[in-house]
């Protein structure tokens, strides 16, 4: 064969290629959105709607998987792996706020690099609901995500061998360090203002109680 046909036949497959590509894109940002809307949905209290669109997604990538055999070296691209750590991230936040337990990599459905990539992005979700369980006036509520953010960040940390596998890894870890040393700070000043309200509401019966009984006299 001339190198002009080998050049020809090439660049069909180079085009077949990068139109399989394009639809990878596409589904791919369809599931990282939904798995997005999703966190959103749980945030607000929505859980039935937020698990039916990660129903949804699931399914979008079940046929991506069914791609990829296809055109397997199209699997192993960045957008597939940000849309396995959006979807996993929005499984394991679900699962926490249905059942307070954590789900696997097998669980969820994604490799094991993008479910530990995910699983710390779910520490930032759990610093967001602990914020607003601090408005919201439920120190319980707060200190229980502060609990799970702590409980996760020390797991990933002993991960010494995916450090060379997922650099990001590491970034995530010490974004994760500074939101837990916040949001302790935080928890811990309101518990602190929670206690002292408490002391001062006691104060104030046992005044009204010697008020009542000195007038008593």
């Amino acid at each position: 064969m001339s190198l002009k046909k080998t050049m020809q036949e090439l660049q069909k497959e180079f085009k077949k290629k990068d139109a399989a590509r394009e639809k990878l894109l596409e589904a791919t940002r369809t599931v990282t959105r939904m798995s997005k809307q999703a966190i959103m949905e749980i945030h607000r209290g929505e859980l039935v709607p937020a698990e039916e669109r990660l129903r949804k997604a699931s399914g979008v990538l079940d046929k991506i998987r069914a791609f990829c055999e296809e055109y397997p070296d199209l699997e192993h691209g960045g957008a597939l792996s940000s849309a396995y750590q959006e979807y996993a991230e929005a499984r394991i936040l679900l699962n926490l706020h249905r059942k307070g337990t954590f789900l696997g990599p097998r669980e969820v459905g994604v490799p094991s690099i993008p479910y530990v990539l995910g699983l710390a992005d779910v520490i930032g979700e759990l610093r967001r609901r602990a914020l607003d369980a601090l408005r919201s006036g439920d120190l319980q509520t707060a200190e229980r995500s502060l609990s799970r953010m702590e409980q996760i960040y020390l797991e990933l940390i002993s991960l010494e061998s995916a450090y060379s596998l997922t650099p990001q890894l590491r970034r995530k870890c010490d974004v994760a360090r500074h939101l837990i040393e916040a949001s302790r700070g935080e928890v811990t000043v309101e518990m602190r203002r929670s206690q002292l309200e408490k002391a001062i509401r006691g104060l104030e019966r046992t005044m009204k109680r010697v008020g009542k009984i000195e007038r008593s006299r």
